[in-house]
């Protein structure tokens, strides 16, 4: 989707973790290795962006998202996960994403590779250093984060 804003648009990333390793993939225009995600489209809320996500860029299902809501009914009012972390975050220089990060759980390792990236990786721990990944410091601390809340 493109930029809905000149300067500031809305996102969502998801880091799934599965036996202590958290799902990555490449992304060509950036040339990273990052989590899942991308923009919160006009017509759906932050949690619907983030179902939608996983789905187009996985294939997984089933996914436990890891935060927390209030449990209480109230007619008009639907209560939305809370992100982890949020951060904003140069994307195409002067524009920026305001991101919701968000911490999951799969039940399965079935995922897919789609159209969108160049590779799909489960890594632990120990392959956040490797420079094979070149990863930025901010995927490595989500990337340790989600994978002990998931625990």
């Amino acid at each position: 989707m493109p930029h809905i804003n000149d300067k500031y648009d809305f996102v969502i990333s998801v880091y799934i973790v599965y036996k202590g390793q958290v799902l990555l993939v490449n992304h060509p225009r950036y040339k990273l290795w990052v989590p899942m995600g991308g923009h919160i489209e006009l017509d759906e809320d932050p949690e619907q962006a983030l179902y939608r996500e996983i789905e187009e860029e996985t294939g997984l299902t089933g996914i436990e998202i890891l935060s927390s809501r209030p449990s209480i009914d109230q007619r008009g009012t639907k209560f939305l996960p809370t992100p982890n972390y949020m951060d904003v975050h140069e994307a195409n220089p002067p524009h920026k994403h305001i991101c919701m990060v968000y911490f999951a759980r799969a039940k399965n390792k079935n995922h897919r590779l789609s159209d969108e990236h160049i590779a799909i990786e489960w890594l632990g721990l120990e392959d956040l250093d490797k420079p094979v990944y070149s990863l930025e410091n901010a995927v490595k601390f989500y990337c340790q984060e989600a994978i002990k809340v998931a625990q």
